[in-house]
Parts: structure tokens; sequence; C-alpha cells
């Protein structure tokens, strides 16, 4: 079984489940999750892990992102991207010129409250949102937090508007070409999305089915899986003594003695989580609770 990360570009037509079957067939092995969904009409950087590393993958979604994003102006959708029914089109746009249109769109930077889209896996009473809208059922849903980190290279060939786009977590760009199109008066959709970074994985640097399936008739498929340390770079690395070895492997808490670094108690490391190696294999992450003073299991990656 493979135990990593690996790059793969979903191309367009895919949903995000499709491409983990496939590789599911392609690897010969069942382990196998994605992070940060991508609609089947977007394409682009999808993190799939495969084996232990699919431990990971909630640390992975709450990465920021990166999207090249293409809005058609004047056209509203029930999908809010060019896929779905039309439910309005409006040729308002002909009367913008392209220095309010950027002041539109630059006035989203920093923190607003969006509306998530119908055509959503977020659960509402238990069911997700894309099911009520499919019934033909609109329910009522709030507004969540999100940032718009930075907004890049914005081209304006009306009625198409082409910008790049860094975001939070939980961030809809269909809703965000949405807002604006509203506040423009013209209403607008999504007409493309790539991905084009996640979590430090670059587009130019994805795999397609094809070039895995390739590669793994080639022998050559573990020169391009990424190991999970490399992901984890950030967290600070610590070694277990031969002593306490075995408390490690059956997930429990960890004294900070038992590591050949020590850990200090001045508040620089509250609540931090850390690599824990036993013979320089990465075994788990653990949290460090400096009012105990002592390590507590977050991840074990046995």
């Amino acid at each position: 079984m493979i135990d990593g990360i690996i790059n793969v570009y979903k191309e367009k037509g895919y949903t995000s489940f499709d491409v983990v079957a496939k590789l599911r067939g392609i690897l010969k092995q069942k382990k196998i999750g994605h992070t940060g969904t991508l609609d089947p009409m977007a394409e682009g950087v999808l993190i799939v892990c495969l084996g232990k590393a699919t431990k990971l993958a909630d640390l992975l979604i709450s990465s920021t992102k990166e999207y090249k994003a293409f809005m058609q102006l004047g056209l509203k959708t029930d999908t809010e991207d060019v896929t779905g029914e039309v439910l309005e089109t409006n040729d308002a746009w002909k009367n913008l010129n392209e220095d309010d249109i950027i002041k539109e769109i630059n006035s989203f930077i920093g923190s607003y409250s969006q509306l998530p889209p119908m055509y959503s896996a977020i659960k509402k009473e238990g069911k997700k949102l894309y099911e009520y809208a499919r019934a033909g059922i609109e329910v009522e849903r709030e507004k969540r937090d999100v940032e718009i980190i930075s907004i890049d290279n914005i081209t304006i060939e009306l009625p198409y508007v082409h910008f790049d786009v860094k975001c939070s977590k939980g961030t809809y760009i269909r809703s965000l070409c949405r807002d604006i199109g509203d506040n423009l008066g013209c209403g607008a959709c999504l007409s493309g999305l790539l991905r084009s970074e996640l979590h430090g994985m670059y587009v130019e640097d994805s795999l397609k089915l094809s070039d895995i399936e390739t590669l793994r008739n080639e022998d050559r498929l573990y020169d391009y899986i990424i190991p999970m340390d490399l992901l984890l770079s950030d967290y600070k690395r610590l070694d277990i003594k031969p002593q306490a070895a075995k408390l490690l492997s059956n997930g429990n808490k960890l004294k900070t003695y038992s590591f050949y670094t020590s850990v200090g108690s001045d508040g620089k490391y509250k609540n931090a989580l850390y690599r824990i190696y036993d013979d320089d294999k990465l075994m788990a992450l653990y949290r460090y609770d400096e009012k105990e003073d002592i390590f507590i299991p977050f991840k074990m990656l046995l």
C-alpha cells in the first residue's frame, strides 16, 4: 500500500469522487481520499491522500486556496455557474465601464458574509443542500464569514471577466461571482474555474489520471508521491526516547522528558502540534498542553 500525497489534476467533467474511484483502480488500493472538493465543471489541483495519509485530510482542507476564476456578466442561474438553468438575463453590463467593474471586484477583498449556494454539499437538517435543490426546494441557509485574501490579474472582455483569487476555506467562487454581479446590477455567474494552488501544491506540478497510470506502468510513480512529512513541515519535530516508544505506539499521553529535544514551558509552544518520530519514522501528531506540561495524541499515523 502506498502512503503519501499525490497532486492530481482534476479534469473537467469528473467529480472529485470520480477521481478517487479511478485512482483506486489504477493503484489497486482502497484507502484513498481527497481534500477540497471541486465541482465537475472545475479543474486543477486536487490533493489526494493515500494510505495512512488519509488521516491528514482534514488538516489539508483547512488551507487557503488559489483559483483562476472566469465570470460571465448578465447571466444568473440556479447553480450560480453556466451549467445551471438560466433564471435571468440582463444586458445592463453594456453600460458598465472597466473601472466600475474592477472597483466592485476589489471591494470584496477582506472578510465578508457569504450566502452559500443551494447547489452545495453543506448539510441542513441531515440533508445536503443540493438534495433539496434537485427536488425543487429552496431552504433557508445562513451566511458564513469567509475571507478574500487577494484578487489579482483582472482582465475584462465584456461580458466576460477573469481574475485570480486567493481565499479562505469555505469560500464559494460561484457565490462570489453572484455577489459581484448583483452589486453591479446585472447579475453574474461562474463560467470557468481552475484551482491553481492548495497547501503549497501547484497546478503546474499536478498529474492527470492518464499520467498516473503511465507512471505506474513504468514503475516510476513513487518518484511523484509526496511524503507526509513534507506537508507537515510547519510542525516542529520531536524524536521519542527508546524507553517511551511503547507508550507512543499505544497512543498514550507523553511527558516532556520522553523526547531527546526538551520543550520549555514558556508558552511559546502552547497548544502547538508536533511531529513525533520513532527511529526516524513518523508515528503521530501530538498536541502540547502547556497547562499540564504534557503531550496529548492528536493523530496516530501508525
